[in-house]
């Protein structure tokens, strides 16, 4: 595919590195201005919003799109009230661009600063979820940098219009639209020419499905982070209380079954499964999860709960992103136990213990390799906001350059800057 000045995305990726150079020296208020004017225009339109993605949700239902592929789709005046307040969050954040990390003085007289300045230019693939459109638009701003968006055709209108606003929040501010530039085709060629974007994108990131990632990983010619896919387990300790694993479990599952950072597999320890897990596994059921289920697991469910919610588990249904009403759960004979099954089949995204022992929760905390781990709390806070991020460019399950929520330090790199007075070097 070529990447020749007759592509459109070529003109567009040009367009958005030359509005760069105005946009890192851009003033903090300047770009805080841009992000006020964003989240007002956002409630202030939320109509015109919610009509365009009543057409992409009735599409997908036509088209027979999973459940979790539309809760992630649909916009409703809840839902756009919560990215408007997202966006004033950002706002409300320091700005990092120019921020001093260190600062020394050489022998020789030099003076030698550290400095975080904007990536450049940062393309976006992302799939069904329209908010992604302006959580990356105001991230990316704040923190000095341009960006190319390419959402998904489930998507499409809805997007058009977050993209519009955004843009058109960038002009009132004083700052260029062309900062933001959305691909308002659904052609799968574009994705072939943002792989291949060298000296165009600086940075690219996929937000989507292990399909997406993969692709990403395997054929970027570019700078990628392709981490993101969320096999999430919640291990349940011998020491732990029965009422905060109820709560955290059942949260971590159903309050939104449809992300990334939802529960996959409950882990129980062997000597608390016969009195915890009936009780636990009863409000998953009410709450219509399907629980499928290793030997002893089974065993123990299949007198207190009965079939209609239980299945035995396959192979496959450990180290599954099930995205849905749907958690495996195993029996374990131990915490070490726990921690193989976790090193085996986790993706490195959340991972989280219930335990009173404190030593215990610090091992977990210390040994198990994940993106973020959590005792005693929900999976489902693995997100920019809950971290006081103000929002997300994605979760990265990458080790490089930046690991879990991409907030506005994350998606900034830094120069050397260094102050002399005629020194040379022998």
């Amino acid at each position: 595919m070529s990447t020749g000045t007759d592509s459109t995305f070529t003109q567009q990726a040009i367009a958005a590195r030359a509005s760069g150079k105005t946009l890192a020296s851009a003033s903090s208020d300047q770009k805080n201005e841009f992000l006020m004017s964003l989240s007002s225009d956002l409630e202030a339109r939320a109509e015109e919003i919610i009509s365009a993605n009543e057409m992409d949700v009735a599409a997908a239902n036509s088209d027979g799109l999973d459940d979790h592929i539309i809760d992630r789709l649909k916009l409703d005046a809840d839902r756009i009230k919560k990215i408007a307040t997202d966006v004033r969050h950002v706002a409300s954040l320091d700005d990092p661009v120019r921020e001093q990390i260190e600062s020394f003085t050489r022998p020789n007289g030099l003076k030698i600063q550290r400095v975080r300045v904007p990536l450049g230019v940062i393309g976006v693939i992302y799939e069904s979820r329209p908010n992604v459109t302006v959580d990356i638009a105001a991230l990316c701003l704040k923190a000095g940098n341009t960006v190319v968006l390419r959402g998904g055709r489930e998507a499409i209108n809805s997007n058009k219009v977050l993209a519009s606003i955004a843009r058109n929040a960038l002009e009132l501010s004083g700052l260029p639209a062309d900062a933001i530039q959305f691909i308002d085709t659904a052609d799968r060629a574009i994705v072939d020419e943002m792989l291949k974007a060298r000296g165009l994108i600086d940075l690219l990131i996929p937000r989507g499905g292990e399909t997406l990632i993969n692709r990403v990983r395997e054929d970027a010619r570019v700078p990628a982070i392709t981490g993101g896919i969320g096999v999430c387990h919640t291990y349940v300790d011998i020491d732990a209380d029965l009422e905060k694993a109820i709560s955290i479990v059942v949260n971590a599952k159903t309050q939104r079954p449809s992300v990334c950072n939802a529960l996959d597999t409950l882990l129980i320890h062997e000597q608390v499964a016969p009195n915890y897990l009936p009780t636990i596994a009863h409000q998953l059921a009410d709450r219509g999860v399907e629980l499928r289920c290793d030997r002893r697991s089974l065993a123990i469910l299949e007198p207190a709960l009965g079939g209609d919610h239980l299945k035995a588990a396959a192979d496959e249904d450990y180290g599954q992103e099930f995205l849905a009403l749907v958690a495996a759960v195993k029996v374990v004979d131990s915490m070490d136990d726990a921690f193989g099954h976790i090193d085996e089949f986790g993706s490195g995204h959340s991972e989280a213990i219930i335990t009173e022992n404190e030593e215990t929760s610090e091992k977990f905390l210390s040994t198990v390799d994940a993106a973020a781990v959590f005792s005693n709390a929900s999976t489902y806070f693995h997100d920019g906001g809950e971290f006081g991020l103000g929002a997300e460019v994605a979760v990265s399950t990458d080790r490089l350059h930046a690991r879990g929520p991409l907030g506005l330090r994350e998606i900034t790199t830094y120069k050397w800057v260094v102050r002399g007075d005629g020194q040379v070097r022998n």
